[in-house]
């Protein structure tokens, strides 16, 4: 008989083979990081629960150093719900991981928002606005739910001016801290989206499946090369969390034969997240001859590789058109044209992150746009300024009134030009980041562009192509001290086709003096940042540059013999300090700050005359010469803005702003004090026809400019109401200072010529159940049609209502 082993060596048994098996790879997926505070302060004993569809599979708590690791044996699709006191607990965005996955995901708690504020067009590394040096504006996608565009949300950020020239479909243009709209760096899913040069038109730009934008208010060339001269404004499409197919629809209509529909596809299968959408918005306007349709359709189609390698491919397409009325004001007809706008936005974009502190991402994008120009009133040719120009309308006999109190009665012509312009961009972008210890970050990008352009007039013959390849190095760093000092800093080097090479330094820094906190006053940051910028000239700048114009009208010795220098780059430098303070337990902030910029080697247009007396070119040279363009103006802002946020209630936020602009022109060939215009019916009064006099106000820059909002959310109900003001502005009619005659007497004073408005609109939302949402807009509630340019009416009031309707998701 067998003598049973003892019992103490059953048990070393079981001890050996459970190690064996702790040895084996885990098939589960781990997610593991840090819980910090928005100042980057680790946050120890903070619950984070792992859910999976409608179940936690998962739960822990951080310990004291803000580190945490979950893990479940279920792979698929997961978010993160954080919660610590006080702040506001976290939803993630969601992810895939399988059933070996490593998951690195740090996470910040905010005061205020379950969503955490992070900012990218700083650094091009998400980081918590509260450690940002920028001034930077987030604007929530919720803000959106019921615009057809970004223009009203635009004007609800200091330092803000946006411009739409005539009613819907009429040019959407952003002066931001007195920039022109040709400074802005628009990006669309990290695609560069602007003209070749830097013109943007906001108005193609349909709100659907679009989130809100981030509005960074100063130069950043250092990151984005050229177009950041001064501002960026990003754009993303938004992604799918829903675990199962989701149909939304929205369909709305309003009075102006206005009507709109809406609809998106979304969801998620295993690795694979989709959504898809598509929207028609057509309205007549209120003027004859202005119709304008817009067409959007939208992808975002993510694919996780590998655990910490994932893929994703966007587009954004809109095709557009509208009537052309032109300055109906002024004219008192509407002319009758057409333009069209075709924008297509597309990129693939593959990020990796190993050992969750290495970071690299690769993107090929492209922009493809063309804009078709065309007037139909093509009644007969007219000689202006001793030029015979074809194509001549005549407006009605009119009085025009500005709003500084001058007025004009004459017969207004304009032209009836055909045009086709395209401007196609490709490029190719690489970003590394490395977080070191101590909270220290390095980038590294190399940035190509390969730029194709044409400007076609078939009416004149103009037909000129250009292509242009730019390439860009960016080094810079990142971190802080103590989680009180922030600081940001680096540079890029731009090799332009056209310009040759610029260096854009930039350096930021944020001192926390007082750490935030629910008590009174406890809450103050300091931040400043100064930033250069740099701008390439836009196509018709390089076909109609001075020297270009005189190798093809008088001869190429010219430009030795006069000193004329090629078309240069356009720079900028910008200057900001700031403070936030909270006031009242995080529920009363006040942000404060002054900005100074400074503009140099802009772009305008010279007249013949100003060739003879700028450069003594001789007058038979000079009359060969059209309207040239020479990096003659150069002009200075600053001012100050403020914004106040409260919220006095759960359900009730408000919100307010205000910005003071001194601006000066402080060079310019076209309009200089020696050679005004002058209308003969108003002797002695010298005016900027094409651009502002020396000493006066840059055009479309009104002094001050406020915002306002009211926002109540209830579970089913929710209302806000919003208004933007500004101050009258100085500008131009050199639209039409070629009355019947050919002579100048529908000039009229530059200065305080626009009207100063105040634009209110108010959106109600309606859940009847968790399917089914009924809404509508109201805009301009005070029907003040004064809010653009002179002589172009906007619309009156405006209403719209609809549903919102949403089939299957989770």
């Amino acid at each position: 008989m067998q003598t049973p082993a003892p019992r103490s060596a059953i048990s070393l048994l079981l001890a050996l083979a459970a190690a064996l098996l702790l040895t084996l790879p885990a098939r589960a997926v781990v997610v593991r990081g840090t819980v910090t505070t928005p100042l980057g302060t680790p946050l120890g004993n903070a619950r984070i629960q792992l859910i999976q569809g409608r179940r936690v599979v998962a739960f822990t708590f951080t310990l004291m150093d803000g580190t945490y690791e979950l893990r479940s044996g279920l792979p698929g699709r997961f978010v993160l719900l954080t919660s610590a006191s006080p702040f506001t607990p976290s939803i993630g965005d969601a992810f895939y991981g399988g059933r070996t996955a490593i998951v690195t995901r740090n996470l910040v708690l905010e005061y205020a928002t379950v969503t955490p504020q992070l900012a990218t067009t700083s650094t091009a590394i998400p980081t918590p606005i509260q450690q940002v040096p920028a001034a930077i504006t987030l604007i929530p996608a919720q803000s959106l739910e019921t615009q057809i565009n970004l223009l009203n949300d635009l004007r609800q950020a200091p330092g803000t001016n946006a411009i739409q020239t005539g009613q819907a479909g009429g040019p959407i243009s952003l002066y931001l801290r007195g920039g022109s709209p040709d400074a802005n760096k628009i990006l669309i899913d990290g695609i560069p989206a602007t003209n070749i040069g830097g013109p943007f038109d906001f108005t193609p730009l349909a709100t659907t499946a679009l989130t809100g934008p981030e509005i960074y208010r100063g130069a950043n060339s250092a990151l984005q090369g050229t177009g950041a001269e001064a501002s960026i404004v990003s754009l993303a499409t938004t992604r799918s969390n829903f675990l199962h197919p989701t149909l939304d629809y929205t369909g709305d209509a309003g009075n102006l034969h206005t009507y709109r529909n809406e609809a998106i596809l979304s969801g998620t299968f295993k690795r694979l997240d989709y959504q898809a959408a598509f929207s028609r918005l057509n309205t007549s306007n209120a003027l004859p001859r202005d119709q304008f349709h817009l067409i959007t359709s939208t992808a975002n189609i993510g694919y996780t590789i590998f655990t910490n390698t994932t893929a994703r491919f966007t587009l954004r397409n809109a095709d557009s058109a509208a009537g052309l009325p032109q300055a109906h004001d002024l004219y008192g007809i509407s002319a009758s044209g057409k333009q069209s706008d075709q924008d297509l936005y597309s990129g693939i974009t593959v990020e990796n992150v190993l050992a969750g502190n290495w970071h690299n991402l690769a993107r090929y994008g492209v922009s493809r746009k063309r804009e078709q120009e065309q007037q139909f009133d093509r009644t007969g040719n007219a000689t202006i300024n001793g030029i015979l120009v074809p194509h001549v309308t005549y407006g009605n006999v009119v009085i025009l009134r500005g709003a500084n109190g001058y007025s004009a009665t004459g017969q207004a012509a304009f032209l009836s030009p055909t045009l086709d312009n395209v401007h196609n961009r490709d490029e190719l972008y690489y970003q590394t980041d490395y977080t070191f210890p101590y909270r220290i970050s390095a980038l590294f990008s190399f940035h190509y562009e390969d730029e194709r352009g044409r400007l076609y007039n078939p009416t004149t013959g103009f037909n000129q192509q250009a292509q242009r390849t730019n390439f860009q190095y960016t080094l810079q760093l990142q971190g802080d001290l103590h989680h009180r000092i922030f600081y940001s800093f680096g540079g890029a080097i731009e090799r332009n086709h056209l310009y040759g090479t610029a260096g854009t330094p930039r350096l930021g820094l944020t001192y926390v003096p007082v750490l935030p906190g629910h008590r009174a006053f406890h809450g103050t940051s300091l931040r400043a940042n100064i930033a250069t910028g740099v701008q390439e000239p836009t196509l018709e700048d390089q076909f109609t540059s001075l020297d270009t114009l005189l190798a093809q009208t008088a001869n190429q010795s010219a430009i030795a013999t006069y000193n004329i220098h090629p078309i240069a780059a356009q720079r900028s430098r910008t200057f900001d300090v700031a403070v936030d303070q909270n006031i009242l337990n995080q529920k009363l902030i006040l942000k404060a700050g002054y900005f100074h910029n400074q503009f140099s080697h802009q772009l305008e247009r010279l007249a013949p005359n100003g060739l003879e007396q700028y450069f003594n070119i001789p007058a038979n040279i000079a009359l060969q010469v059209p309207a040239a363009s020479l990096n003659s103006l150069a002009y200075r802002t600053q001012g100050l803005e403020l914004e106040l946020q409260y919220q006095p209630l759960t359900h009730l936020f408000l919100r307010a702003g205000y910005t003071y602009l001194a601006s000066l022109v402080e060079q310019s060939f076209t309009s200089d004090n020696v050679s005004p215009a002058f209308n003969p019916d108003l002797p002695g009064i010298p005016i900027g026809a094409l651009s502002p006099i020396v000493g006066n106000r840059p055009f479309n820059r009104p002094p001050s400019t406020g915002f306002f909002a009211a926002q109540y959310t209830a579970s089913r109900f929710s209302a806000a109401i919003k208004g933007a003001l500004a101050s009258r502005s100085d500008d131009s009619t050199f639209q039409l200072h070629n009355d019947r005659n050919g002579g100048n007497t529908l000039l009229l004073p530059n200065q305080n010529l626009d009207f100063g408005y105040a634009k209110l609109d108010l959106n109600l939302l309606f859940s009847a159940t968790r399917h089914v949402t009924a809404f509508t807009q109201l805009d301009n509630l005070l029907s003040q049609q004064h809010i653009g340019p002179i002589g172009y009416p906007g619309l009156p009031f405006t209403i719209r209502a609809g549903l919102k309707i949403r089939i299957g998701g989770n």
